[in-house]
């Protein structure tokens, strides 16, 4: 494996400025290696059993754009002039994102065809800073899923770790970009734990920021109040590097924050000494509802999972952190029943727009009448998860319903969300799992959407408060799957949680499991 493929998102940018490589060198070495390791592109009708070894995280590549913006940062800095602190940086971009004279699929059928005219801000704000785009990553449809086998374009992303596992999602291609080397740097989105959970099974990093830190223009929405865009990456300082780069406000996004964007790696080095780190005891059992005696019941997470996040309370303890145990959050239970409801809702109204007469997908049969074209179009072009989605969130949106499931879920969204307000009132971060599991098998959970969504227990309560979150690559399960935890921080306490994360990475870094290196690189 070439040494600039393992260089890390921050090496690179120095190296080029320094003149010790060059951007299209740094192109080069990449696109190689994505032709060793990536194979086909996901494609529409394509087999999903192809290629099995293969990581497959690609539905474009756009090499061609990547290396006219590789020649623009070598022209700047043979010029003298400053090439962006993201210099010559190959960057990839989960395919929810529209980039202006590229494919932007969603991964659904229905914008297959669809060449977007314009530029997401947070892909833009890259480009302006030095990044090459290599390309589109899948996901799932329109987002809808935690494991990316829902993409309409197959094969879907495999997990570079073991490729009969699931990168994780919604954003996988993302993930699985990353840590398979195929890019050091990676823009995904978060709804209900979309990087965090992929980054936990892929062993990356995932940075979900707060609610309106990151632009959501040029985002194809899932969830409007709920989706974040924000960094995947193979280490913490990266994550620092990206989020400086795509955050700040937005004249063209109006929950945009205002908020002064600090410095995330001036601060990134100051340690954890006097900071508080709760623990949360809903946080190690997984709270589900049992469909047959209509109740929630529990169970314990792996002792793999509660002991990942204990040692680490023990590590930020010795460099000068504060433990404190038993901080209640008694509403988290009811994160995923919420988010089912929310989520469907705010999924059924932005699917509205895509009806076969603007842009997309239209049937190529002869409808009788304007009803019918849509009916057919749809019905032709949306995946089942999306159908799933507009039906339920119809029903639980009807005006004879709206009270019983739709208010009662902004409610204890509510109170999810008081219950981090409370909770940080005592602690500056919470630590936490990020997933119940490691990296479930292929076809393993497919099918099941409420299993599916499960994966995400310990995530989503984040979304509904707009808090920040990060996930960590904290070990390797006894099959050498990476396993992740959490921290969860208030409002823009971005810079608190990269560095505490940062101290943990560097109390870590002379572990075995810190040098494995995933199969898919053999």
């Amino acid at each position: 494996m070439s040494q600039l493929i393992e260089l890390s998102a921050f090496e690179i940018a120095e190296k080029i400025r320094r003149g010790e490589t060059c951007a299209v060198d740094v192109l080069v070495a990449h696109l190689d290696h994505i032709r060793r390791v990536d194979g086909c592109p996901g494609a529409l009708n394509g087999d999903p059993a192809r290629e099995p070894d293969q990581v497959h995280a690609f539905i474009t590549l756009t090499a061609e754009r990547a290396q006219a913006q590789a020649q623009a940062v070598d022209a700047k800095i043979a010029a003298g002039q400053d090439p962006g602190p993201l210099a010559g940086v190959p960057l990839t971009v989960k395919d929810i994102f529209c980039v202006d004279g590229t494919p932007s699929t969603a991964a659904s059928k229905i914008l297959a065809n669809f060449i977007a005219p314009y530029t997401a801000t947070s892909v833009e704000r890259m480009e302006q800073a030095g990044a090459l785009v290599l390309g589109k990553v899948n996901l799932d449809e329109f987002t809808f899923g935690s494991s990316n086998e829902s993409s309409a374009f197959q094969p879907a992303p495999r997990n570079p770790w073991d490729t009969s596992r699931v990168p994780g999602g919604s954003s996988g291609g993302s993930a699985a970009s990353v840590a398979a080397y195929e890019s050091p740097l990676s823009l995904g989105t978060d709804t209900a734990g979309s990087i965090r959970q992929p980054a936990a099974f892929c062993g990356v990093v995932g940075l979900k920021p707060t609610y309106g830190r990151v632009s959501r223009y040029g985002l194809i929405a899932f969830g409007s109040s709920l989706d974040c865009p924000g960094p995947l990456t193979r280490n913490v300082t990266d994550a620092a590097l990206m989020l400086k780069v795509i955050a700040g406000p937005d004249p063209r996004d109006a929950t945009a924050a205002t908020v002064p964007v600090p410095d995330y790696l001036a601060e990134l080095e100051k340690g954890v000494k006097g900071l508080r780190i709760g623990l949360s005891p809903e946080y190690f059992e997984i709270t589900y509802f049992n469909a047959e005696n209509g109740q929630f019941e529990t169970q314990p997470v792996p002792a793999l999972m509660k002991n990942a996040v204990l040692d680490a309370a023990q590590r930020l303890a010795g460099l000068g952190a504060e433990i404190v145990e038993n901080v209640a959050m008694p509403h988290t239970r009811y994160g995923i029943p919420t988010y089912f409801v929310i989520s469907r809702v705010e999924a059924a109204s932005n699917l509205h727009r895509f009806d076969g007469v603007k842009y997309g997908y239209r049937t190529p049969a002869q409808p009788q009448d304007l009803r019918a074209m849509y009916r057919q179009s749809r019905g032709e072009a949306f995946g089942l998860q999306p159908k799933l989605r507009i039906l339920m969130g119809m029903y639980v949106s009807a005006a004879q319903y709206s009270e019983q499931y739709y208010n009662r879920s902004l409610r204890v969204r509510s109170l999810i969300r008081r219950d981090f307000d409370e909770a940080f009132d005592q602690v500056d971060l919470l630590l936490t799992p990020t997933t119940p599991t490691a990296a479930f098998p292929v076809g393993g959970l497919y099918g099941d959407s409420v299993l599916m969504q499960y994966a995400d227990q310990f995530t989503v309560p984040g979304n509904h408060a707009g808090i920040p979150g990060i996930s960590i690559p904290a070990g390797m399960d006894s099959e050498g799957l990476p396993i992740g935890i959490q921290l969860l921080g208030p409002d823009f306490s971005e810079d608190v949680i990269l560095r505490a994360s940062r101290s943990y990475e560097i109390a870590t870094q002379s572990e075995a499991w810190r040098q494995a290196r995933p199969a898919a690189l053999a």
